[in-house]
């Protein structure tokens, strides 16, 4: 049975699969980041279950097929390894999914904050698609927008 699944889930049926798989929970974010169905299904932990059940079967595919993730840590060595690493299919798509959650679990949280400082909707969708597109960025200019709904200015919450 895993052999016919992997037989179907190739790494690019996976990279279809997880771009097209996040883009209806950064819509929920994006146009309806206060109902209830953002609060059951995208701002929980739904997503990152289904994130990390792929990420773990990326894992498992690609240990059977003999990748050596030992290499994977050439990545700290330098500029050059690290381009090295990103011309493997292998290390891009896990990559990949890997950013994707991570913005996803960003943007999420983005939205739960700015609930709970009633923050305006229309105010957080410009940093939520920062978040989707360039994480650390989004962030940053949703903290900027942070700081004066919270009337306080902290480093650390």
């Amino acid at each position: 049975m895993i052999e016919q699944i992997s037989s179907f889930f190739t790494v690019d049926t996976m990279y279809l699969w997880i771009n097209i798989g996040v883009l209806p929970f950064w819509f929920i974010l994006l146009f309806f980041p206060n109902s209830k169905v953002c609060s059951v299904f995208v701002a929980s932990i739904f997503p990152i279950f289904i994130l990390s059940a792929i990420y773990l079967y990326l894992i498992y595919y690609f240990f059977v097929s003999g990748y050596n993730f030992i290499d994977n840590f050439n990545l700290y060595l330098g500029l050059d390894n690290l381009k090295g690493l990103f011309n493997e299919t292998s290390f891009l798509i896990i990559f990949w999914s890997h950013f994707l959650a991570i913005n996803l679990f960003c943007g999420s949280w983005v939205v739960n904050d700015s609930r709970k400082l009633l923050i305006p909707k229309t105010l957080v969708f410009i940093p939520l698609v920062l978040t989707y597109f360039i994480g650390p960025l989004g962030i940053f200019v949703y903290w900027v927008i942070r700081i004066f709904f919270a009337k306080r200015m902290s480093l650390y919450d």
